[in-house]
């Protein structure tokens, strides 16, 4: 075997390989790619639970400090970290922050949706998402899951069913407004977020904090 053939040879083997490892990412990204703290976020699309539908994603959130949270009706954690939220954008509203509540009940649910709301007294962003795509786009493994975004686009943290509300989380937030040079004046002292306290910790799945199994 000439020296010509050996490099005619190494060569097509780089080429099978370069081109089964393009394959692999492309056709596999979802599996691949996981949405991790530091990561650019993703850019979600949902509607609004007007009628009809507005539509909505991430670019409408540009520039803001923003807590999202894939949800659904059925699911107990999110019942529970709910209040919370409710605290947490009551206390820094006033300032840009933004919630978002992405809702991936299945289309016809709408209504199950707003009767959610109307029950909690939510008043932050609520989206609905009956297809789902935000679980895949954000390679979520249940619900809930949440993702802090700063205001340059960036996932600053994720985490299953918790307290929002708690020195930690408040600490977190006012910390990114600041940095985003939201309008000062700072937040009131925090207030109760309701009757049912959140004990799940960061990155405990539902189903280990005693939720159904299907949310997980």
């Amino acid at each position: 075997m000439t020296a010509r053939t050996q490099w005619t040879i190494v060569l097509g083997v780089i080429a099978a390989l370069a081109l089964g490892l393009w394959g692999a990412t492309h056709l596999l990204s979802d599996e691949l790619y996981h949405v991790e703290v530091g990561n650019e976020a993703p850019r979600f699309q949902a509607v609004t639970l007007d009628t009809p539908p507005q539509p909505r994603t991430l670019d409408d959130y540009k520039g803001r400090v923003v807590l999202l949270n894939v949800w659904a009706t059925w699911c107990p954690p999110c019942r529970e970290e709910m209040p919370s939220m409710q605290a947490l954008h009551r206390d820094f509203a006033s300032r840009g922050f933004k919630v978002v509540a992405v809702s991936i009940d299945e289309a016809g649910a709408e209504q199950k949706v707003r009767d959610f709301v109307k029950e909690f007294g939510l008043t932050f962003d609520v989206l609905h998402d009956p297809a789902g795509a935000i679980q895949k786009l954000y390679a979520t493994t249940g619900v809930p899951e949440n993702f802090v975004i700063a205001a340059d686009g960036t996932v600053r943290k994720k985490a299953y069913a918790q307290d929002w509300n708690s020195p930690e989380n408040r600490a977190l937030i006012a910390r990114l407004l600041d940095e985003a040079g939201a309008p000062a004046g700072g937040p009131a002292p925090a207030t109760p977020a309701g009757d049912a306290p959140v004990t799940t910790p960061v990155g405990t799945p539902a189903g280990a904090a005693g939720a159904s199994a299907g949310t997980r």
